[in-house]
């Protein structure tokens, strides 16, 4: 059952936009641009659930998100 401490994940095609529909993800970026951003250590670190299963936690995507907002009004 859901509930308010439940952990929510994302995976790269939530966060970003979809190559193939074109979708849009939280970020207007390409998955390349999100994954060197992990790599760089400017995006929140990965959680690996399997070993072909990588995925984030929503909160700390979102919070990225507002902050990249923050940084872009100034």
């Amino acid at each position: 059952m859901y509930s308010e401490t439940t952990p929510q994940f994302l995976r790269v095609s939530d966060i970003v936009r979809n190559r193939k529909t074109r979708e849009p993800g939280i970020l207007p970026i390409s998955p390349a641009t999100w994954w060197s951003w992990v790599k760089s250590g400017k995006a929140p670190q990965p959680i690996k659930l399997s070993p072909g299963v990588t995925v984030w936690d929503k909160g700390m995507v979102l919070a990225f998100a507002a902050a990249l907002t923050d940084e872009g009004v100034r």
